[in-house]
């Protein structure tokens, strides 16, 4: 097996996780005329734990930066539609043209992850997979300058840099070893279960909402549908003494009796993934030579579907104020990421609880729909620094 090649030198900024959110900030930084290197423990290309959907802003963002391109080659379905379906009430939602954006899209992150990672490649980046972080590095007793890193065959080498950027996912290892604090946190997570399914005929994206119940349809690549089946961790628990696809059946068929007819008549491709639940939080973003991207800094419930989004849109935040170089600069990425995450956070948070009846669970989806406008006029706001645009 070859062993990825650690270098020694010194690099402007090393990047602790490379799928959405830390392949996004070693592309942009790289673009920007910096030296990055991205690490990652797990394989290029492999897949992970994902609600798929991108949303509009999203979208945008890999459109600009020539991301979008490679996606839709490997067969992303268009999403132009999307149906919220309270009880028997269908709301339906056309997916209007927009700055060049006339679709959503919901890619495998088989597709998605090494898309960002080989355009941070070349870009400029150095991108090494099966690394492994086994500490941080600081000058003197605060300041974070550098990693200590272990590759695949056990040897360790220490590489500097004037920042060292979390992107390593909610049980960042990165953020436990700067100390970063939770600076909010939610308490009422959902439980997941999915699965994908080929030959289920949905025009667009379904999200279904019952009694202390939720399920949803998402096309992705291959002629496939992500179906997922969510309810309060209780529920989940007392379900899981039982074989997982029984706990997904009854939870759509409590859901809505149509999608479980119909996922029923589909093929199951692969087996059933489940997600227990995990509260959500927002991390201090930033300290003396390091900062938090992603999951890492910020983590809300999956219900909303917006996790991808986010770590887009922070990547594109934290990489200008990594390029400006100033503390007032990374204390600016901390608060405009969360003039966003902390109402994301508390929507989340109660979305998930399953504690509202249909006509609050509208209202909220409004106020959802409202924020995403806030945060798209955001990104189309960013102007690039250096050669931030695709190549």
């Amino acid at each position: 097996m070859n062993r990825p090649e650690i270098p020694v030198y010194h690099y402007d900024a090393i990047v602790v996780g490379a799928r959405v959110a830390g392949a996004a900030t070693a592309l942009l930084l790289a673009r920007a005329g910096l030296r990055v290197l991205a690490v990652d423990k797990s394989a290029h290309g492999s897949d992970t734990l994902s609600t798929h959907a991108l949303m509009r802003p999203g979208v945008f963002q890999l459109q600009r930066w020539g991301v979008l391109d490679r996606i839709l080659r490997s067969g992303t379905p268009a999403i132009r539609v999307t149906t919220f379906h309270y009880g028997n009430e269908a709301v339906v939602v056309p997916i209007q043209e927009r700055d060049g954006v006339d679709a959503l899209y919901a890619p495998r992150r088989t597709v998605l992850d090494p898309a960002l990672a080989d355009s941070a490649r070349k870009a400029g980046a150095q991108v090494l997979n099966g690394v492994v972080v086994k500490d941080l590095v600081r000058a003197g007793k605060e300041r974070v300058c550098g990693v200590d890193l272990v590759d695949s065959g056990g040897a360790i080498r220490r590489v500097k840099a004037r920042i060292v950027i979390g992107a390593d996912g909610a049980g960042s290892g990165v953020a436990r070893a700067a100390g970063a604090e939770v600076i909010r946190s939610a308490n009422r997570p959902a439980a997941v279960l999915y699965g994908y399914f080929r030959g289920l005929h949905l025009d667009g994206t379904h999200w279904y909402y019952g009694k202390d119940v939720a399920a949803g349809a998402i096309p992705t690549n291959d002629g496939l549908t992500c179906v997922f089946a969510a309810l309060p961790p209780t529920g989940f628990d007392a379900g899981r003494p039982g074989p997982l696809n029984a706990l997904f059946r009854n939870v759509l068929e409590e859901t809505d009796l149509n999608l479980a007819w119909a996922v029923k008549q589909a093929e199951g491709v692969g087996k059933l993934y489940s997600f227990a639940g995990r509260p959500g939080f927002i991390r201090q973003a930033w300290g003396p030579g390091w900062a938090l991207v992603g999951d890492a800094g910020c983590f809300k419930d999956p219900l909303t579907a917006h996790g991808m989004t986010d770590a887009l849109r922070d990547a594109e935040l934290l990489a200008k104020a990594v390029v400006e170089g100033t503390d007032e600069a990374m204390a600016g990425y901390q608060a405009a990421r969360d003039e966003f995450a902390v109402e994301f956070l508390d929507l989340s948070d109660e979305i998930a609880s399953f504690h509202w009846t249909l006509d609050r669970l509208k209202a909220l989806h409004y106020r959802l729909s409202k924020l995403m406008g806030r945060e798209y006029d955001l990104v189309r706001s960013f102007r690039p620094c250096g050669a931030m645009t695709a190549a």
